[in-house]
C-alpha cells in the first residue's frame, strides 16, 4: 500500500514543474514576442536500494531552450513597431549591461535618443552599442535588414539617411534559454552575458507590425486542466490509501 502512496506522492512533487511552466505561459499569452519553452515530459525511473527493487517514481525532464517558432502577427503601422521573421532575435542591453536577446519588437525611443523595447531595454547596434538616433526628425523608417534612417523634413526629395543598423542575428542553429529576467541567451553558456554564432539565414523583420506570443491558448488552458485533474486524482489516492489502512486498523483491533 505504501508504495502506491509513495509514487502518487511523488508524481504530485513533479507536475509542480510542468504547472509552473503552464501558468508562466498563461500568464504571457498577451505579451508582444513571448516564446513559450520547450515542454516538461515525465519517465518512470526505477528506485535504487534495498527493499525498492519493484519501485518506480515518475520524473520531470526539462528543457530550458525556447521555441522560437512564430507567433500571430498584427499590423499596426506603426514606424518604430517591428515583427522578427523567422529565428531572428534582437540584442538589447539588460538592466546589469549585459549582452542579451528578445523577440519584443515595441521599439520607443527615450529623451536622451535612445532606442529601447518595450520592456525598457537599451537596443543595441550591429557594434553592439546602444542605438541612439537624432532628436532633430521623429518620422524614422526600419527597413527589413534592421536598417534604421529618417527623411530631413527640410529636404524631403533627398531620399532616407541611414543612422544604422539595428544587432539582429539567426538563431536557427543555436539553442537559446530564458534569463532570470525573461530576456534570452545561449546555452552553449553556463553564465549570461555571452554573444553567439549567427546561423546561416539571413536575419530580417517586418516592419510595421508587432508579434504575438506563441504560446497556444486553448492547448495550453487544456493541458492545465488535465494537470488539475491529475492532481486531484493523486490526492484521492492518498486519501483512499489513508481511508483503507485506518479501516484495516479498525478491524485488526475488533479480531
Amino acid at each position: 500500500m505504501d508504495r502506491l502512496v509513495f509514487t502518487a506522492n511523488t508524481a504530485m512533487s513533479e507536475y509542480r514543474l510542468d504547472r509552473q511552466n503552464i501558468t508562466h505561459e498563461l500568464a504571457n499569452v498577451a505579451t508582444t514576442g513571448f516564446k513559450k519553452a520547450f515542454q516538461v515530459a515525465n519517465r518512470a525511473v526505477r528506485v535504487e536500494g534495498d527493499g525498492f527493487d519493484s519501485r518506480f517514481l515518475p520524473r520531470a525532464s526539462t528543457s530550458p531552450q525556447i521555441d522560437l517558432s512564430e507567433g500571430s502577427r498584427q499590423f499596426t503601422g506603426r514606424s518604430l513597431d517591428v515583427a522578427f521573421d523567422n529565428a531572428t532575435v534582437l540584442g538589447v542591453q539588460s538592466d546589469n549591461g549585459e549582452l542579451a536577446w528578445t523577440r519584443r519588437g515595441d521599439l520607443s525611443i527615450d529623451p536622451e535618443g535612445f532606442l529601447r523595447t518595450g520592456e525598457g531595454y537599451l537596443v543595441l547596434d550591429e557594434s553592439a552599442a546602444p542605438f541612439q538616433v537624432p532628436l532633430d526628425f521623429n518620422n524614422y523608417e526600419v527597413a527589413e535588414d534592421g536598417v534604421i534612417s529618417f527623411i530631413d523634413p527640410e529636404d524631403p526629395q533627398g531620399g532616407s539617411i541611414a543612422i544604422g543598423r539595428l544587432n539582429m542575428k539567426d538563431a536557427s542553429e543555436t539553442q537559446l534559454g530564458r534569463r532570470e529576467d525573461g530576456l534570452f541567451k545561449p546555452l552553449n553558456n553556463t553564465e549570461d552575458g555571452f554573444d553567439f554564432e549567427a546561423g546561416p539565414n539571413a536575419a530580417s523583420l517586418t516592419p510595421g507590425s508587432l508579434e504575438g506570443s506563441n504560446v497556444n491558448t486553448v492547448h495550453t488552458l487544456v493541458k492545465f486542466i488535465d494537470h488539475t485533474r491529475s492532481f486531484e486524482m493523486q490526492t484521492k489516492i492518498i486519501r483512499d490509501m489513508k481511508d483503507n489502512d485506518t479501516s484495516g486498523a479498525a478491524m485488526m483491533r475488533l479480531s
